[in-house]
């Protein structure tokens, strides 16, 4: 990866411990109080040559180092299998600053609303954290310096907490258009297809030399001979299936919803009218012969049966409306500078988005 797009490494000590004690992001006014002498002046003037803004949002500011901070918390834990492709990193670096000027706009609308954080919880945050690391020399250390910081974290995801209840907190809707959202999404409400299969497996190792599955295949092609003669099928699946379970039940597999089946197989029993068998199929355990017993077409519940299924998915979907609704109103109402000039282009934009610097 080019240099130009590397997230900085932490140079300052404190800021590595929070991250690796507590996956903890900075508030921008909380890193300034900490390291600036001038916290007390608006946020709009704490930005120096050592602490690069990021973005500027109404008169707060988001430093690069909150937000490098928060890339790499929130990269470890998504990508904690590897170097993610640079196409997911675009778009990762975009959901990261989405992410922190939506929390800085909220947070701002929390105080406006006079909200207050729950002090009981913050303090059982505090006491969980003081007792896991109580041995640990590092944080006595910088305990007094970076506790702080944690608390007022703690403070903010909790005004965050509270105000997202508040307004995702929509009232419940009428009749009418629980109904009406029924009808609107009858795909929520459709029991998918059923089909309920028999096989007869014949195990392979998948690593087999190809004679093993030329024997195994044409041991298949015997049995569906057998079967399509008039061979009684169950009998069969019990004499010869390697598939223990299935096997003492005539092969039975019961009912099975879509995508329960490989690929192959349900390729193939897409093709079957009940009562019909497949030829032999490879899969990764072996050879598989596949007979469709039944098949259930997808059914539409009743709207009295999923009622108040429909009523709570509407609460939901309502309550996430209101609040995507929230975010973009503040952003319109505020204005918002934000530097991208590290972001990797995203796949399919030539050059990426250009975005003026923040000065």
């Amino acid at each position: 990866m080019s240099n130009r797009y590397s997230i900085n490494k932490f140079d300052n000590s404190k800021l590595t411990l929070m991250v690796l004690l507590g996956g903890v992001m900075l508030s921008t006014t909380a890193f300034a109080a900490d390291t600036n002498p001038q916290a007390s002046a608006p946020a709009n003037t704490m930005a120096s040559a050592d602490l690069p803004v990021f973005a500027r949002v109404g008169k707060n500011i988001i430093t690069w180092r909150e937000y490098d901070a928060t890339f790499t918390s929130m990269n470890r834990g998504k990508f904690y299998h590897g170097k993610p492709p640079e196409a997911e990193i675009a778009a990762m670096q975009r959901e990261v600053g989405n992410k922190l000027i939506a929390n800085a706009l909220l947070l701002h609308e929390a105080e406006r609303r006079k909200l207050k954080p729950d002090a009981a919880a913050v303090d059982k945050k505090i006491e969980q954290h003081e007792q896991r690391y109580a041995n640990d020399a590092q944080w006595q250390e910088a305990r007094v310096q970076v506790l702080p910081l944690l608390t007022k974290q703690w403070q903010e995801e909790s005004l965050l907490n509270k105000l997202e209840k508040l307004v995702r907190d929509v009232p419940p809707p009428k009749e009418a258009q629980v109904r009406q959202y029924y009808t609107a999404h009858p795909d929520k409400f459709t029991e998918p297809e059923q089909l309920r299969v028999s096989i007869i497996m014949l195990k392979v190792d998948p690593s087999s030399p190809s004679e093993v599955w030329g024997q195994a295949l044409a041991e298949g092609l015997d049995l569906v001979a057998q079967i399509r003669a008039g061979g009684d099928f169950e009998e069969l699946a019990r004499d010869r299936s390697d598939d223990a379970n299935s096997a003492e039940r005539g092969g039975d597999m019961g009912y099975l919803h879509g995508g329960m089946l490989s690929e192959a197989a349900q390729e193939a029993v897409d093709k079957l009218q009940p009562g019909e068998t497949s030829e032999p199929i490879r899969v990764l355990e072996g050879i598989v012969i596949v007979r469709l017993t039944d098949r259930k077409l997808p059914k539409l519940s009743s709207y009295e049966t999923v009622r108040e299924r429909a009523r709570e998915l509407w609460l939901r979907e309502e309550g996430e409306r209101v609040w995507q609704l929230l975010i973009e109103r503040l952003k319109k109402e505020t204005p918002i500078v934000v530097d991208e000039s590290r972001y990797l282009p995203l796949p399919g934009v030539a050059g990426g988005t250009v975005v003026p610097k923040v000065q």
